[in-house]
């Protein structure tokens, strides 16, 4: 007949520790990928990137690359530890290869003689062309880059052992990528306004500046991914 209020007791203590996880888990998730991804300092590079779209379209970009962003970081919180795992990948590969990546994008925006535009405007005819462009370069690596992919795979790494710890901190990381995803979406849905005030010479400044910070930052996840192979091969 005792058994029955401590049974009681303990529910609620084990709802306030979930919610207490659950909030742990999306906060870390958003402190550790938004200044990362930092959707307001790319929103230059962005702006530049897609200046060859029709600004008609350029609502659906942004959403097209919000949604691209959402499933890389999603799927690799989630799951990107056991693809590399299975295909024998390593985390400072996976640096090395992005950064150099991110690195030859950054010095191309950095070298050109002036604000870099989409070759082929994408429209309603060329779908496929549209898609891809969304993705690649601007989803990734310009907005999901190798340093936010090593740091959502290191999220994911180490999954708790029980069913309800796994499912609050699947709930967690979900919420917090979707509360990133969102911070993208606004930065780039309205960059052209964020930048407006800053003019033409300005928007220019800010984003060599913006590409010099987004190359010294691929050097840098480079240099991180060759240290890591470094260290393990002694």
């Amino acid at each position: 007949m005792r058994t029955a209020p401590r049974e009681e007791k303990a529910v609620p203590i084990v709802l306030f520790q979930g919610l207490r996880h659950f909030i742990e888990i999306t906060l870390t998730t958003i402190g550790a990928l938004l200044p990362i991804v930092d959707p307001l300092g790319g929103a230059p590079i962005y702006l530049a990137m897609i200046s060859g779209i029709d600004p008609q379209e350029r609502p659906r970009m942004a959403k097209l690359v919000s949604m691209h962003s959402f499933l890389l970081l999603i799927s690799s919180v989630l799951v990107g530890s056991y693809v590399l795992d299975f295909f024998g990948v390593s985390i400072p590969a996976v640096q090395i290869a992005g950064g150099s990546v991110l690195c030859a994008i950054s010095w191309s925006l950095l070298n050109s003689p002036n604000s870099p535009a989409i070759s082929a405007r994408p429209s309603a005819a060329q779908p496929d062309a549209f898609n891809q462009r969304a993705f690649y370069p601007l989803t990734m690596p310009l907005t999901v880059g190798p340093g936010s992919i090593s740091v959502a795979l290191t999220l994911g790494a180490n999954p708790p052992r029980s069913i309800r710890a796994v499912l609050t901190t699947a709930l967690g990381h979900i919420l917090g990528v979707l509360i990133v995803v969102i911070s993208i979406y606004l930065c780039y849905r309205y960059a052209d306004r964020i930048l407006r005030k800053l003019g033409s010479t300005g928007t220019n400044v800010l984003i060599r500046m913006s590409s010099f910070i987004t190359l010294c930052i691929g050097v840098q996840i480079i240099w991180d991914g060759v240290h890591s192979l470094l260290i393990a091969a002694h």
